[in-house]
């Protein structure tokens, strides 16, 4: 299933029910839609009447947040859809030998499924307003990256260099029933811990946060993780994506019936790291409220500001096995 070209909704800002999300194909009813999360996922952890809130503070329901999608689509995110699902039932040795671009994609439709249904809302209140809608640029810039590659899922794109994004999939000591589910649409990132696995994708940095995490990483992947431990590792991925001071572009070359996508270099003509500074009072305010179900607090986390708390990797650098930490599990 091919077409001629990428489609981009945000040259028109094109964001209806009539509308593919992810093609532009006009669409013959209202009924061709697709769920953001999956209903596998949500009838597996009971989600599909579990309040979500926007980023208005609005309230809605897991099942409500939808895409309009053409139906040759929809096979093709299903197709993708079978393949997780079939990985993430069966546990961390498989969703670990998941392909990544697959994985990418997966989490891309659902990150991107919740920002489409975001600008929808904003669009309806800036229309009660009588306002034009105010977009960030930056951001504009950042989903419209996301989209482009999500097209991978239905047309002949090929990524040529780093791939755009990090991916880690940990062994964790999860409770049965566990799902615990985070992202920050403005410096797309993403967490899901589940089964026995927890899983973080950075949607767009082109591999630079498993760089940055190179030393934890090395120690980490191999071991199983205590839910804190995974939590912590999470939080050092959702400060440094923070931190992550680059707005990647890209050459995009149609060639041969494929569409070849490469990241530009990310070091500019400044020479500014593509990271700035780490400050431990911030990252332990991320971390305090990814430690939430075991109540540390900022004052216990940072109290040695040179050494702050860490249950994954000792003083002298090395790791902590998850029988060395006596705490409940999350």
């Amino acid at each position: 299933m091919a077409y001629a070209s990428l489609y981009n909704p945000f040259d028109k800002f094109l964001f209806d029910n009539r509308t593919c999300f992810l093609t532009g194909e006009t669409l013959q009813s209202a009924d061709e839609q697709v769920q953001v999360f999956p209903l596998w996922l949500m009838r597996a952890y009971e989600l599909e009447d579990k309040p979500f809130k926007l980023l208005d503070e609005s309230i809605c329901t897991y099942k409500q947040l939808k895409l309009p999608c053409a139906s040759g689509v929809a096979t093709r995110l299903a197709e993708v859809d079978k393949q997780v699902e079939a990985a993430f039932t069966g546990g961390f040795a498989a969703a670990a030998q998941l392909d990544q671009l697959t994985l990418f994609q997966w989490v891309g439709k659902l990150v991107y499924g919740i920002i489409f249904n975001e600008i929808q809302v904003g669009i309806r209140q800036q229309a009660l307003s009588g306002e034009d809608l105010n977009f960030s640029q930056v951001l504009t810039q950042k989903f419209r990256n996301l989209h482009m590659m999500l097209q991978s899922m239905v047309m002949p794109i090929q990524f040529d260099g780093a791939m755009p994004f990090s991916v880690v999939v940990a062994e964790v000591d999860n409770l049965e029933r566990t799902f615990s589910y985070r992202d920050e649409i403005n410096t797309l990132v993403f967490s899901l811990r589940m089964r026995d696995f927890g899983l973080i994708v950075c949607l767009q940095d082109n591999g630079t946060n498993n760089n940055y995490h190179k030393a934890y990483l090395d120690k980490v992947i191999g071991h199983r993780l205590h839910p804190l431990q995974f939590e912590e590792l999470c939080a050092r991925y959702f400060y440094s994506a923070y931190l992550f001071n680059r707005l990647p572009e890209y050459t995009v070359l149609p060639a041969n019936d494929r569409i070849y996508i490469e990241p530009m270099p990310l070091m500019d003509m400044s020479m500014k790291p593509i990271f700035d500074l780490w400050q431990v009072k911030v990252f332990g305010q991320v971390l305090e409220n990814f430690w939430k179900p075991w109540g540390f607090t900022l004052f216990e986390i940072i109290k040695d500001p040179e050494h702050p708390m860490s249950f994954l990797l000792d003083q002298e650098g090395r790791l902590i096995s998850d029988g060395e930490i006596k705490l409940p599990k999350g």
